[in-house]
C-alpha cells in the first residue's frame, strides 16, 4: 500500500505547482493549452497503436468519448476560474468538491449513512468553504469594493453584485463537479485501456475544450515568449501529475487514495500566499489545513 500513497502524495504536489504556473500565465487558456498539446502529441501513437492491437466493443468507446467531453468541459471551466479567482482561495475548493459531493449525494439519494468523523468532515470542508469565500465579511466592506479586491479581477457580473463577488467560489465548485464525474469515467475506462493510453484520450478531451479560446485570441506565440520554460515545465507536471494518479488507481482502491491526492490543497495554498504573494495567507492556509483533514476524515474514516 506503501507505493500507491507515494505515487498520489507525488500527484498531489505536481497538481499544485502547474496550478500555480497557470496562475501566473499571461492567457490561463493558452498556457493550458500549450502544456497539454505537447504531451497529446508526443502520446498519439501510443493511443492508436493500442486501439489497433487491442480493438474494444461499442460500449468502451461511448465511454472513451464521455471522457473526452468531461475533460473538455473541465478544461474551459478551468482556464476561466483561473482567471477569476487567487490560487489559495480557489484551488482548496476545487480539489475539495468531489469529496464533498459523493458522501452527500451517497446520504441525500441513496440512503446510505454516514459516521461521525464523516459529518465532521463534512462540516470542516463546509466551514473551509465558507470562510474562503468570504459569506459574511462582504457586509463589512464598503460599497465601492469589489470582487476584484478581495480576489483577482472582476467578473462579468459587475463589480458591486453579490453574484460577482462569489463567482469564483461557485466556478471551482463546478469545476470540483466536473472533476468527480471524470474520475469515476476513467476508473472504468482503465478496465479496457492501460494508463498511457487513457492519458492520451484525457489529453485529447482537454485541448479540445480550450481550442477555440486559444484560436479567438492570437497571442500564442507571445505566451511562449514570456513562459516558454514553464510551459516546458507544466507540460511534464500536468500530464505527469494524473498518470501518478492513474498507476496508483490500478494498485489500490478508489476510495482509499483519492482523499490523500488532495493535499495538493495545502500545496498550493502555500504556493499562492509565499510565492504568488497572495493576500488573506495565514486564513486561506488554515482554511486549507481544515479542507484537507475534513477530506481526510471523510476518505478515510467517513
Amino acid at each position: 500500500m506503501l507505493l500507491p500513497i507515494l505515487l498520489v502524495l507525488a500527484s498531489g504536489m505536481c497538481h499544485a505547482v502547474w496550478s500555480m504556473f497557470t496562475k501566473r500565465s499571461l492567457n490561463k487558456s493558452i498556457f493550458l493549452w500549450s502544456i497539454m498539446m505537447v504531451s497529446t502529441v508526443l502520446l498519439l501513437p501510443v493511443l492508436l497503436i493500442e486501439l489497433w492491437t487491442q480493438p474494444l466493443a461499442a460500449g468502451a468507446y461511448a465511454l472513451l468519448l464521455l471522457s473526452v467531453a468531461l475533460q473538455a468541459l473541465y478544461s474551459w471551466l478551468l482556464s476561466i476560474t483561473y482567471e477569476m479567482g487567487d490560487l489559495s482561495q480557489i484551488y482548496p475548493v476545487m480539489r475539495g468538491t468531489s469529496t464533498l459531493l459523493i458522501p452527500l449525494i451517497g446520504v441525500i439519494f441513496l440512503k446510505e449513512s454516514l459516521s461521525v468523523y464523516g459529518w465532521i468532515g463534512i462540516c470542516c470542508m463546509l466551514g473551509g468553504f465558507a470562510v474562503l469565500s468570504g459569506i459574511g465579511a462582504r457586509r463589512s466592506l464598503p460599497a465601492s469594493f469589489g470582487p476584484e479586491s478581495m480576489s483577482g479581477p472582476a467578473s462579468a457580473s459587475g463589480p458591486g453584485t453579490t453574484l460577482g463577488y462569489y463567482t469564483p467560489i461557485l466556478m471551482a465548485l463546478c469545476v470540483g463537479l466536473c472533476t468527480t464525474c471524470y474520475v469515476f469515467v476513467d476508473k472504468l475506462n482503465l478496465q479496457h485501456m492501460s494508463p498511457l493510453a487513457l492519458l492520451e484520450v484525457t489529453n485529447i478531451g482537454f485541448v479540445a475544450g480550450l481550442t477555440p479560446a486559444v484560436l479567438r485570441s492570437r497571442k500564442l506565440l507571445e505566451e511562449w515568449r514570456r513562459n516558454k520554460f514553464t510551459i516546458l515545465l507544466g507540460s511534464v507536471l500536468n500530464p505527469g501529475s494524473y498518470l501518478l494518479f492513474l498507476f496508483a488507481l490500478q494498485q489500490a482502491p478508489l476510495a482509499h487514495i483519492s482523499p490523500l491526492r488532495e493535499i495538493g490543497t495545502i500545496f498550493a495554498t502555500l504556493l499562492g500566499v509565499l510565492l504568488l504573494k497572495e493576500r488573506q495567507g495565514l486564513r486561506r492556509m488554515i482554511c486549507s489545513v481544515v479542507i484537507f483533514c475534513g477530506i481526510l476524515l471523510i476518505g478515510i474514516w467517513g
